[in-house]
C-alpha cells in the first residue's frame, strides 16, 4: 500500500504542478510563464517527487513509465494494474482540485471547443498548433520511448544514481518545450484522463490515442533498452 499511495501523491503532484501552472500562471499579462515556464514545471514536478516519493515506488507517476519498466523486465507484471489505478485516481483527484480553484475566479468556465481547454490533450483542429491526427501519434509515440529510455538508462545499476531524478526531470522538461504546440503534451496516460474527464468534450473522443501512444512508446523504449543497450552480466 505504501507503494501505491506513493504513486498516487506523485502523480497528484504531477498534474497539479504541471498542469495548475498551464492554467494559473502560463497566461497572465506581462507575468506569464508561457511554454517555457510550463515546461519547466511538469519536469520539476517529476524531479521533487522522484526524491521525495521515488525510494518507495520507484517513482513511476505515468502508466506508460509502468508499461515500459515492465517491458525492460525491471517491473512485474502483477503491480500493473494497482500502479495505473493509483495514477489514474492521483491525477483525477488533482483536476477535481484544480477545478475546485478555477471555480473560484470570476466568469471562469471551460469551454472544450478550444485546444487545450483545461489543460487537455488533443490533434486535429484541438492540437494548440494543428497538427494532424498522425503528427501527434508520431511524436507522443517517439518522446515517450525516449523518455524511457532516459528513466532505464538514468536508473541502470552502472549509472550515478543520485542524479537520476534531475535527467528524467530535465528530460521531461525538454519533451514539453518540443511538443505542447503539437498536442500539449501528454507522453502519460494518466495526466491526459485526469483533465479530458473534467473538461468532456472532444478530449474524451480523442483520448484514446494518449494512451495507445505512450505506452507503444514506452514499450518499444522499454525492450529498445533491455536488448540493445543494458550491459549484461558475463562469467
Amino acid at each position: 500500500m505504501r507503494k501505491l499511495f506513493a504513486e498516487f501523491f506523485g502523480t497528484f503532484w504531477l498534474v497539479f504542478g504541471g498542469c495548475g501552472s498551464a492554467l494559473f500562471a502560463a497566461g497572465i499579462p506581462d507575468l506569464g510563464i508561457g511554454f517555457a515556464g510550463v515546461s519547466l514545471a511538469f519536469g520539476l514536478t517529476v524531479l521533487t517527487m522522484a526524491y521525495a516519493v521515488g525510494h518507495i515506488s520507484g517513482g513511476h507517476f505515468n502508466p506508460a513509465v509502468s508499461f515500459g519498466l515492465w517491458a525492460s523486465g525491471r517491473f512485474s507484471t502483477k503491480d500493473l494494474l494497482p500502479y495505473i489505478v493509483a495514477q489514474c485516481l492521483g491525477g483525477i483527484v488533482a483536476a477535481g482540485a484544480l477545478l475546485f480553484i478555477l471555480s473560484g475566479k470570476a466568469g471562469f468556465t471551460i469551454d472544450n471547443t478550444k485546444p487545450g481547454a483545461f489543460a487537455t490533450n488533443g490533434y486535429d483542429a484541438f492540437s494548440p498548433d494543428g497538427y494532424s491526427m498522425t503528427a501527434a501519434f508520431t511524436t507522443e509515440f517517439v518522446l515517450t520511448m525516449f523518455f524511457l529510455i532516459v528513466i532505464l538508462g538514468a536508473t541502470d545499476k552502472m549509472a550515478n544514481g543520485k542524479f537520476a531524478g534531475v535527467a528524467i526531470g530535465l528530460a521531461l522538461t525538454l519533451i514539453h518545450l518540443i511538443s505542447i504546440p503539437i498536442t500539449n503534451t501528454s507522453v502519460n496516460p494518466a495526466r491526459s484522463t485526469s483533465q479530458a474527464i473534467f473538461a468532456q468534450g472532444e478530449s474524451l473522443s480523442q483520448l484514446w490515442l494518449f494512451w495507445v501512444a505512450p505506452i507503444a512508446g514506452a514499450i518499444v523504449g522499454g525492450f529498445l533498452y533491455k536488448f540493445l543497450l543494458d550491459k549484461k552480466d558475463t562469467l
